[in-house]
């Protein structure tokens, strides 16, 4: 259980974080009030304690995860009160999407290759654009997010080779590493090419399209099925190549590796779900719906998990299958979820429990993965619309 939160705040802008803080803790709350098992005064006195301090507006140190991106989000999510206070967001969120694109655009005017920070999900235009859609459903602010996004999936020639508009020169962590000389090509859902993907394709089901967005759709499609790794047994992907594998057109990674939301298959498997539905792709729908159900009924695969995390956890991996079976043309997803579940609830029981009370590394993601499974129509479970999976 949740507790309420502190008088005084422990770190700075501690609450106005999505993945560790009040934002996150707020979508828990209103989904079980929603559900009828928790009380809107818990998610009131949330939103009193994020909001208790000026909101990070530097579009330098905002996105989906952090800053006024964030907490709009969770205002946004609430569906009541706070008009006042969404009023102010929206011009500020805003603004800073015109001066990140402004930025982007010279950046790209310049030739230069992106930091990861630049463009995906939990810090860049990705997860921007996640909040847009999810505001006001469309506009115009979302369309020059979505043709910026086209653009960043277009090749680029850096120092005489071509690469993926998207490849950094930096490490998985975006900052210089030795040890990824050349950078890397980050193909996960939290940092890499999948978040755009899904965006793009999520964006198209709505209806909300721009100019060359069902090619940049396939372009991605395509890059990602060069580096499916193919046994007889498994099919999965790397979370990120290396220079020298881009070089040698091949993984030299083993695997499969841990199976999560943030890198591993099953987000991959969501997000060409998601591209295939957009594009109307059956074969690829079959494909990215086969990886998947293998992936979860494999155990060696699952016993990678350490933790119940929405992040890099079990949770995640349950509440991606329950978004895709969801979406799936036939009923191999929906028969792996009751066990699923109950090895969720089994391990929430009786396993170690997480650190911290938020959403992607803490409680709050367990609990609202948990929430879903008995969610009705009366409480829908769109809070995972930040994790891109929600189509």
């Amino acid at each position: 259980m949740i507790t309420a939160p502190p008088s005084l705040d422990p770190e700075p802008r501690w609450n106005e974080n999505l993945a560790a803080g009040a934002p996150g803790i707020i979508l828990r709350h209103i989904m079980y009030a929603r559900a009828g098992r928790g009380e809107w005064a818990s998610a009131r006195q949330w939103a009193a304690a994020m909001l208790r301090s000026p909101v990070t507006a530097d579009p330098a140190d905002c996105g989906l995860f952090r800053g006024a991106p964030a907490v709009a989000f969770a205002l946004h999510s609430a569906g009541q009160g706070a008009a006042q206070a969404m009023a102010t967001l929206d011009t500020t969120v805003d603004t800073l999407t015109s001066q990140r694109l402004e930025r982007a655009y010279q950046r790209l005017d310049a030739g230069r290759l992106p930091e990861l920070r630049e463009w995906d999900l939990i810090s860049g235009l990705t997860g921007i654009g996640v909040y847009l859609l999810h505001r006001y459903g469309g506009g115009n602010l979302l369309r020059d997010v979505l043709a910026y996004l086209v653009r960043l999936t277009e090749p680029v020639k850096d120092e005489g080779e071509l690469l993926p508009g998207w490849w950094s020169r930096n490490g998985p962590a975006d900052r210089p590493d030795h040890r990824w000389p050349g950078g890397h090509g980050n193909i996960g859902m939290a940092h890499g090419i999948a978040g755009p993907l899904a965006l793009l394709s999520t964006a198209m089901r709505h209806n909300v399209v721009v100019g060359g967005q069902p090619e940049a759709v396939e372009r991605v499609c395509a890059w990602l099925d060069l580096w499916v790794c193919d046994s007889s047994v498994h099919r999965w992907w790397p979370g990120m190549i290396s220079l020298p594998e881009w070089r040698a057109g091949g993984v030299r990674q083993r695997g499969p590796q841990r199976p999560s939301w943030c890198y591993g298959t099953p987000g991959l498997a969501r997000a060409q779900q998601l591209a295939a539905l957009a594009l109307g792709d059956t074969m690829r729908q079959r494909a990215a719906q086969d990886t998947l159900a293998q992936c979860v009924s494999d155990p060696a695969q699952l016993d990678q998990l350490t933790d119940l995390s929405l992040c890099h956890g079990l949770a995640g991996v349950v509440q991606t299958v329950r978004r895709s079976a969801a979406d799936s043309d036939d009923g191999r997803l929906c028969d792996q979820l009751p066990r699923l579940t109950a090895l969720l609830d089994r391990v929430a029981l009786d396993g170690p429990s997480l650190e911290g009370s938020g959403l992607l590394e803490g409680t709050a993601g367990l609990d609202l993965a948990q929430l879903a499974t008995a969610a009705t129509s009366a409480a829908p479970h769109t809070w995972d619309t930040c994790l891109l999976l929600a189509g």
